[in-house]
C-alpha cells in the first residue's frame, strides 16, 4: 500500500469550564492523504509529526508527500491542528505496518498538541474526559445538536493562552469545577437537559472574550432562541451552542448577533473518531484486448 487517506473529525473542547480536559468530536471532517515518495514538500506540522512518529516507533524513516482537504477551518477552535497530526500519525502508522495501537496514537498526538482535550475525541469519537494520558469516553446522542458560529477571523491558541491569569480565586474555581462536573454527568448519563446553565466558567472564557468581543451577545441570543447554553469552542474564535430542538432558530439568532462575515454550521457529534479509509486502486490505463 503506497497511499493512504485518514478521515479525522473536528472537535470542540473545554465546553466552558472543562478547560484542557473536556471535548466532543463533531461531524465535520478533514481528510489527510499520504503517499510514499513524492516530490512535494510537506508543511512543518506534518514534518514534525512524522519525525516524532519515526523516532518513537524506531521505524526506518521514508519520504512521503501529503495533502489535507476538508471542512475544518484553521485557527477557529475546532481542532484543525489535531486533524493534521492525527492524520499524519495514522497514515504513517498504516504505511509502516501499524507499529502503534490507537491508545499510543492518541498519546503521541496529545503530546504534540500539549493537551489532550481535542486529541481524545478526534481519535475515539464521542464526549471525552481526558486527564493527561488517561481518558474516558461516552457516546453522544444525535438528539443533541451543536450550532457553531464561525467568525471570519482566526484566534491563535498561543495568543489566547497568553491572556490567562496565573491564579484565580477559590470561589471562581469551585463554581467552574461544579459546572464541569455537571457537564460530565449530563453527557455520561445522556440527560442533556441538565446542561442548561452549566457552561459558565472562570478559568479562561472571561479573559479570552476580548478576542471575540461579541461573545456575550451571541450566547444570549442562542439561549433566547432555545439553546441549552453556549461556550467558546477551544480558544475561539468559534462560539458553540447546544440544543435539543430548534437548531435553525438558534443558528439564525446567533448569526444575527454576530458581525458581518460570520457563518454558522449545524452538526451533531461523531462517535467513530479517526479512521483510515478503504484504499482504492486508481483505474488502470491499460486495456486488455478482447
Amino acid at each position: 500500500m503506497q497511499q493512504i487517506t485518514v478521515r479525522v473529525p473536528a472537535s470542540t473542547s473545554n465546553l466552558g469550564p472543562g478547560f484542557d480536559c473536556l471535548g466532543v468530536a463533531l461531524r465535520i471532517y478533514n481528510d489527510v492523504t499520504l503517499q510514499r515518495g513524492g516530490r512535494n514538500p510537506v508543511d512543518p506540522m506534518m514534518r514534525t509529526s512524522a519525525d516524532v512518529f519515526f523516532a518513537r516507533t524506531k521505524s526506518r524513516a521514508f519520504s512521503f508527500s501529503g495533502k489535507v482537504t476538508g471542512e475544518v477551518p484553521v485557527s477557529r477552535g475546532l481542532g484543525s491542528s489535531v486533524t493534521v497530526r492525527l492524520g499524519v500519525i495514522h497514515g504513517l502508522n498504516a504505511l509502516a505496518e501499524r507499529p502503534l495501537g490507537r491508545e499510543e496514537i492518541f498519546r503521541l498526538c496529545a503530546e504534540l498538541e500539549g493537551h489532550p482535550d481535542n486529541a481524545a475525541p478526534a481519535e475515539f469519537g464521542g464526549f471525552n474526559v481526558a486527564n493527561g494520558a488517561a481518558r474516558q469516553r461516552f457516546p453522544v446522542s444525535a438528539a443533541l445538536t451543536f450550532v457553531l458560529l464561525i467568525p471570519d477571523f482566526e484566534v491563535k491558541t498561543s495568543a489566547a493562552r497568553a491572556l490567562l491569569p496565573k491564579q484565580i480565586g477559590r470561589t471562581a474555581a469551585v463554581e467552574s469545577n461544579a459546572n464541569a462536573c455537571t457537564i460530565t454527568a449530563a453527557f455520561a448519563s445522556g440527560r442533556y437537559g441538565n446542561l442548561r446553565n452549566a457552561f459558565r466558567d472562570f478559568l479562561h472564557q472571561p479573559y479570552r472574550k476580548p478576542l471575540v468581543p461579541f461573545f456575550d451577545d451571541v450566547i444570549f441570543a442562542a439561549e433566547e432562541a432555545g439553546a441549552l447554553g453556549g461556550f467558546l469552542s477551544g480558544s475561539g474564535s468559534t462560539i458553540a451552542a447546544v440544543t435539543l430542538d430548534t437548531p435553525k432558530n438558534v443558528a439564525a439568532a446567533m448569526l444575527a448577533a454576530a458581525p458581518a462575515g460570520s457563518r454558522v454550521l449545524i452538526t451533531t457529534a461523531d462517535n467513530r473518531g479517526a479512521r483510515v479509509l478503504p484504499f482504492r486502486n486508481p483505474p488502470s490505463a491499460i486495456r486488455n484486448p478482447r
